[in-house]
């Protein structure tokens, strides 16, 4: 009874994961996804730059028309342009398309950077409304942060890079010569106390 229900159970999943893959793909509309990122420069005058990047990937079944990316985040008291603009429009998106775009910001205050999604509107035939897709977030960076000296530690990391295994081989060596070369009089000693 229990195997007859569990069938059942599994066939009625299985019909129903292909009726809604069915309507699922029935429409043909553009599926876009954002990606956001952002990295740190610090220049030898001890400016700071954040280079800000994006790809937009067309992951639907159609195309999509009017591409527009808008990045409002960057607060101009906080952060100025400096090459590049945070806002960039295109013509159309083919279905399994990328479109990449980045520009260039000098901070001018010092702290950490909360940076808001991105917007990329977009327009499909079948819709008269502009379509809204969202970046992914930022992590938080922290602008002009005393880091300190790293020269010791990539110094350190090169080292262990090059020569961790090597290391790591000859103390498992030396161990092993270590238990073959001990005296065994101490395991024989207690042994023998065993066996009386």
């Amino acid at each position: 009874m229990a195997i007859a229900l569990a069938k059942l159970l599994i066939s009625a999943m299985a019909v129903f994961m292909l009726v809604s893959a069915t309507f699922a793909t029935s429409e043909e509309v553009p599926f876009m996804v954002v990606h956001k990122k952002a990295t740190l420069n610090r220049l030898k005058s001890g400016a700071e730059r954040v280079s800000v990047s994006f790809d937009i990937y067309n992951q639907g079944s159609s195309t999509a028309y009017d591409v527009t990316l808008i990045d409002s985040s960057w607060d101009k008291a906080k952060f100025e342009v400096v090459n590049g603009n945070t806002s960039k429009s295109w013509e159309r998106l083919d279905a399994g398309g990328i479109l990449s775009h980045s520009f260039e910001l000098e901070a001018k205050v010092k702290g950490v950077f909360y940076g808001a999604p991105a917007v990329v509107t977009f327009r499909i035939p079948t819709k008269p409304a502009l379509q809204e897709a969202y970046s992914t977030p930022l992590l938080p960076l922290d602008i002009l942060a005393d880091k300190p000296p790293t020269k010791m530690l990539d110094v350190a990391k090169r080292l262990l890079v090059k020569y961790g295994s090597l290391v790591s081989v000859i103390s498992m060596v030396v161990c092993f010569v270590y238990l073959v070369a001990t005296p065994k009089s101490n395991v024989s000693k207690a042994s023998s106390k065993k066996k009386r």
